[in-house]
């Protein structure tokens, strides 16, 4: 093993002479460092994870084909009839859920409740036969989703990754500001500098220069891509989502009249994410109730049929109402964002109290709508899929490169980190607006801001000193 240096070199060679831009751009480098060490794992997870997930629609039509597929035939059974089997079926069990199926060749799924368990029965609606069953544990890519979402460890998990998340936007931010060229005279003789290293990497310039190019020129390029799966990602987040979709809500002044066929409900206390899996923008939605009858509840078909009469599109899925005030609720959550739909019907008398989809939705929902579909690869189809498969593979390869680079630059003992430089009054007011910006933007950035600073502040810079002294 050929010996390591003994200091780290400088990412990039061409540096400002300037003492106090030299010193804006050490304090970075430095930043992007540190994040770059921490972050790194977590952005590989989050990318690999990602791109497997990106292709959950061909995924489980491979895994599940003779769950999904039937052959069309002229006559169907009945909602109502295909209920009450599952019902003989499982006595003890609680439906929850209708899904009729998007094509004729579509078996229907009834979601139920069992015990401590949730399934899915998959029926043949037309010969009223059950094709199987699927315990929701059992789900493969429900598996990926929770481990990329939260790393399967619940609400630490989801926090781990929001962390990440908001730190891979420093990452993008400072790493950009890194790989701008750097002039050392501004002389308008002076020669044009190179695209290379900049723009593509340099080939014939040494080892050294060649890793920090492969690390730097792709990242440029995968820079913005991985902004937007970033941002398109944090609405889901369990704390900046939640607060983002709940300022997002509340700055609407409530939802467009349009919703609602009468009175809002008045009362906050139920959302629809509380009944239903619906589309982001709807997950706030107030649910109204029924107003309750001598008559039974409606049959499933009647409200599959105000559900084609209103031309909901065909993936919907429908709630069903545990409660005698419940309502039915239809959610539509397709490939595209333009054909997503939340209604509320009326249990008793099939009215539809609440009607809210694309067209209705505010300037930040449309936006979070179409940001999820792009993010889950599903708006465009596999173009979509295949451009941000490219993204992912990008940022395994930069996280990568950038975790290799550091390791051929460090020295054999110690980990390398830039050393802090002494920086102007005027830098270190921008710095500290800038992480004021970050805590309130982020707030978990804000926090981690914070127990960085103190420890470098307190412990890594005590322990240089503590050994230069002993080392004089």
């Amino acid at each position: 093993m050929g010996k390591k240096k003994t200091q780290a070199a400088q990412p990039n060679e061409s540096q400002p002479l300037n003492p106090s831009s030299a010193a804006l751009y050490k304090t970075v480098w430095r930043w992007h460092f540190y994040a770059g060490i921490l972050f790194a794992p977590f952005l590989i997870i989050l990318a690999i994870t990602g791109s497997v997930y990106l292709f959950k629609p061909q995924i489980e039509q491979a895994l599940y084909r003779d769950y999904y597929t039937v052959t069309p035939q002229v006559e169907r059974v009945t909602p109502s009839k295909l209920v009450g089997q599952v019902k003989e079926l499982y006595p003890d069990a609680t439906i929850t859920k209708y899904r009729p199926g998007e094509s004729d060749s579509r078996s229907t799924e009834i979601s139920m409740n069992s015990g401590n368990e949730s399934m899915t029965v998959f029926m043949n609606p037309y010969t009223g036969e059950k094709i199987g069953e699927l315990k929701d544990k059992d789900r493969i890519m429900d598996k990926i989703e929770e481990f990329h979402g939260e790393l399967m460890v619940g609400t630490i998990g989801d926090r781990i990754v929001e962390l990440a998340a908001c730190w891979a936007i420093v990452l993008v931010l400072t790493g950009l500001y890194l790989w701008l060229p750097k002039n050392k005279n501004k002389s308008k003789t002076k020669k044009k500098r190179s695209l290379a290293g900049v723009l593509y990497p340099r080939l014939g310039k040494g080892k050294q220069i060649l890793r920090r190019d492969l690390h730097a020129v792709p990242a440029f390029w995968v820079a913005a891509g991985m902004l937007f799966l970033i941002m398109t990602g944090l609405p889901w987040s369990g704390l900046w989502g939640s607060n983002f979709q709940t300022v997002a809500t509340n700055t609407g002044a409530g939802y467009p009249p349009s919703i609602w066929s009468g009175s809002a409900p008045s009362s906050h206390v139920v959302q629809t994410k509380d009944v239903a899996e619906v589309p982001w923008a709807a997950e706030n939605l107030e649910v109204p109730n029924s107003t309750i009858s001598d008559f039974m509840p409606l049959p499933i078909e009647d409200v599959m049929y105000v559900a084609r009469s209103e031309g909901i599109h065909p993936s919907y899925t429908i709630s069903i109402p545990q409660q005698a005030d419940g309502v039915y609720t239809l959610s539509a959550y397709p490939p595209k964002a333009q054909d997503e739909a939340t209604m509320h019907i009326d249990q008793y008398s099939g009215a539809v109290l609440a009607d809210y989809r694309y067209d209705h939705y505010g300037s930040v929902g449309k936006a979070v709508a179409l940001g999820i579909t792009l993010h889950k690869g599903t708006q465009f189809g596999i173009v979509n899929q295949i451009f941000s498969l490219l993204i992912c593979v990008g940022i395994v390869l930069i996280a990568v490169s950038g975790l290799y680079l550091w390791w051929k630059r460090k020295p054999e003992h110690g980990l390398g980190a830039p050393k802090a430089p002494e920086v102007d009054a005027k830098h270190r007011r921008v710095f500290l607006l800038l992480f004021i910006a970050l805590g309130i933007l982020f707030p978990l950035v804000g926090l981690s801001l914070i127990i960085v600073w103190l420890i470098d502040r307190f412990i890594v810079r005590r322990i240089s000193a503590v050994k230069t002294f002993l080392n004089a």
